[in-house]
Protein backbone atom coordinates (compact mmCIF):
# COMPACT_ATOMS: atom_id res chain seq x y z
CA UNK A 1 0.00 0.00 0.00
CA UNK A 2 1.53 3.75 -0.60
CA UNK A 3 -0.07 6.33 1.04
CA UNK A 4 1.14 10.28 0.16
CA UNK A 5 0.33 13.12 2.35
CA UNK A 6 0.19 16.13 0.27
CA UNK A 7 0.68 19.61 1.44
CA UNK A 8 3.38 21.98 1.36
CA UNK A 9 4.44 21.83 5.07
CA UNK A 10 2.41 23.67 7.12
CA UNK A 11 1.01 22.80 10.64
CA UNK A 12 -2.00 20.61 9.40
CA UNK A 13 0.20 18.58 6.86
CA UNK A 14 2.55 18.01 9.63
CA UNK A 15 -0.05 16.80 12.00
CA UNK A 16 -1.43 14.89 9.02
CA UNK A 17 1.92 13.20 8.30
CA UNK A 18 2.42 12.40 12.10
CA UNK A 19 -0.75 10.72 12.79
CA UNK A 20 -0.88 8.57 9.41
CA UNK A 21 2.31 7.62 10.37
CA UNK A 22 1.66 6.43 13.82
CA UNK A 23 -1.17 4.75 12.41
CA UNK A 24 0.20 2.63 10.51
CA UNK A 25 2.59 1.90 13.46
CA UNK A 26 0.46 0.65 15.60
CA UNK A 27 -1.85 -1.14 13.25
CA UNK A 28 0.75 -3.20 11.70
CA UNK A 29 -0.29 -2.71 8.04
CA UNK A 30 2.52 -3.23 5.69
CA UNK A 31 2.59 0.82 3.55
CA UNK A 32 5.00 3.19 2.53
CA UNK A 33 4.80 6.91 3.83
CA UNK A 34 5.46 9.51 1.79
CA UNK A 35 5.38 13.23 2.41
CA UNK A 36 4.53 14.98 -1.20
CA UNK A 37 5.06 18.96 -0.74
CA UNK A 38 6.25 19.96 -4.88
CA UNK A 39 3.17 22.20 -5.31
CA UNK A 40 2.81 20.80 -9.44
CA UNK A 41 2.83 17.35 -8.05
CA UNK A 42 0.09 18.35 -5.14
CA UNK A 43 -2.30 20.03 -8.11
CA UNK A 44 -2.03 16.92 -10.36
CA UNK A 45 -4.13 15.17 -7.86
CA UNK A 46 -6.57 17.95 -8.36
CA UNK A 47 -6.20 19.25 -4.86
CA UNK A 48 -6.42 23.33 -4.08
CA UNK A 49 -6.49 22.86 -0.18
CA UNK A 50 -4.23 20.69 1.75
CA UNK A 51 -3.09 18.56 3.15
CA UNK A 52 -4.89 15.96 1.74
CA UNK A 53 -4.57 12.22 2.04
CA UNK A 54 -4.03 9.62 -0.78
CA UNK A 55 -4.00 6.31 -0.42
CA UNK A 56 -2.75 3.79 -3.74
CA UNK A 57 -3.00 6.90 -5.70
CA UNK A 58 -6.76 8.16 -4.48
CA UNK A 59 -7.71 11.04 -3.12
CA UNK A 60 -9.48 9.88 0.06
CA UNK A 61 -9.56 13.32 1.96
CA UNK A 62 -8.29 16.98 1.40
CA UNK A 63 -8.66 20.03 3.40
CA UNK A 64 -8.76 19.17 6.68
CA UNK A 65 -7.09 16.77 9.01
CA UNK A 66 -9.48 13.95 9.92
CA UNK A 67 -8.93 11.33 13.28
CA UNK A 68 -6.74 9.08 13.58
CA UNK A 69 -9.66 7.03 13.87
CA UNK A 70 -10.82 7.97 10.06
CA UNK A 71 -7.31 7.38 9.22
CA UNK A 72 -7.68 3.85 10.55
CA UNK A 73 -10.52 3.16 8.75
CA UNK A 74 -9.40 4.71 5.30
CA UNK A 75 -6.14 2.82 5.15
CA UNK A 76 -8.21 -0.57 6.30
CA UNK A 77 -11.19 -0.37 3.84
Amino acid sequence: MEIMILGPGCPKCKTLEKLTREVVEQSGIDATVTKVDDIVAIMNYGVMTTPALVIDGKVVVKGRVPSAEEIKRLITA
